[in-house]
Parts: C-alpha cells; sequence; structure tokens
C-alpha cells in the first residue's frame, strides 16, 4: 500500500492486511495486542494511535514517526534492524524495550519514558528533548553526544556507559550521581 490514509481503524478487530506501506498515515487507530509480525513501514506516520503491546517479530520502520501515540510495553528490539529509523513526539513509550538497537540519532520530544529499556543502545547524538525517563535502564549503552538537558528523572551510571560529549543540565546532574548516594540540596 502507497500513500493511503487510514482513520479511526480497529486493527483488533479487522487486522490490517500484511504487507508493505510507503508514505502512509494512521490517524486514530487501534493496534494495541496486534500481531505486526514481517510488515515493513517506509516513510510512515503514526498519529494518536494505540500501539500498546504490538507484536513487532521482524517488523521494518523506516522513517517512520509516531506523534502523541500510545505505545506502552512494545519490545522495538524485536523489529528489523535493516536501516531502521525512528521518531518519537508526545508519546507514551512506558514499559517499552530498545535494547542492543543502533538508534543514532533518534528524537524523542516529550515522550514518558518510564522504565524503557536502552540496555546497550547506540543512541550517539540522540536527542531526548522534555522526556521523562523515570526508571529507565542505561547500562553499556553509547550516549556520545546525546542531549539530555531538558529531559529529568533520569539515573545513568557514567562508568557503565559511554558519555563522551553528551548534554545534560545543571539540575540534572544529580541523574549520574545516583548510584553515590549523594544528598545534593
Amino acid at each position: 500500500m502507497q500513500n493511503q490514509q487510514y482513520k479511526k481503524q480497529d486493527f483488533t478487530d479487522s487486522p490490517l492486511p500484511a504487507g508493505k506501506y510507503s508514505e502512509c498515515v494512521f490517524t486514530e487507530c487501534d493496534f494495541s495486542d496486534v500481531y505486526l509480525t514481517e510488515y515493513e513501514f517506509f516513510e510512515c506516520e503514526f498519529v494518536e494511535c494505540n500501539l500498546s503491546n504490538v507484536k513487532i517479530g521482524n517488523t521494518a520502520f523506516k522513517d517512520v514517526v509516531f506523534r502523541k501515540c500510545k505505545i506502552i510495553g512494545v519490545n522495538f528490539n524485536d523489529c528489523n534492524p535493516f536501516l531502521l529509523r525512528l521518531q518519537f513526539d508526545d508519546c507514551l513509550l512506558n514499559f517499552s524495550s530498545f535494547y542492543k538497537l543502533k538508534l543514532p540519532d533518534i528524537e524523542f520530544k516529550t515522550c514518558f519514558l518510564h522504565e524503557t529499556d536502552f540496555a546497550e543502545t547506540d543512541l550517539s547524538r540522540a536527542v531526548f528533548q522534555s522526556c521523562d525517563l523515570h526508571r529507565a535502564r542505561f547500562e553499556y549503552t553509547n550516549l556520545t553526544g546525546a542531549d539530555f538537558r531538558t529531559s529529568v528523572h533520569y539515573s545513568i551510571d557514567p562508568e557503565l556507559n559511554r558519555l563522551k560529549d553528551a548534554r545534560f543540565s545543571l539540575s540534572g546532574v544529580a541523574g549520574l550521581l545516583d548510584k553515590y548516594s549523594i544528598r545534593i540540596e
């Protein structure tokens, strides 16, 4: 499918036909708990969609933007990593996983990323703009040049992660010292 508009469709009842989707826009669609295994999305946009617990085994996301979407508990590490490129604007991504993915230059804008797994992920030059990273997991993560200046509630161990040229606000520096149980007042 190419250049198609899907609006207010409930794919939990009537599944999206398997295949390749190029330059399509999905608006206010419900994909919750749906299997999208082996699908391919190229230059697509998801707006105000519910993708919670969607199964994306070997699914391809190439230049895909998610805006105002609910994406809880999704294992992005199961998708096809070839040419993977994602962007998230104003999304709820709690309990999701990006484990071991290569996502340089990825942008998260105004997202909730509570307990999201970024372990062993390449997030070099990533932008976390106005994000809430409460209990997000960063272990052996490449954060070279990443920007956290406007984000809150992150806890990142500088000894376990690559932080060269990463940017933090002065108020967020405490998130780099959590493991030391230091009180900063």
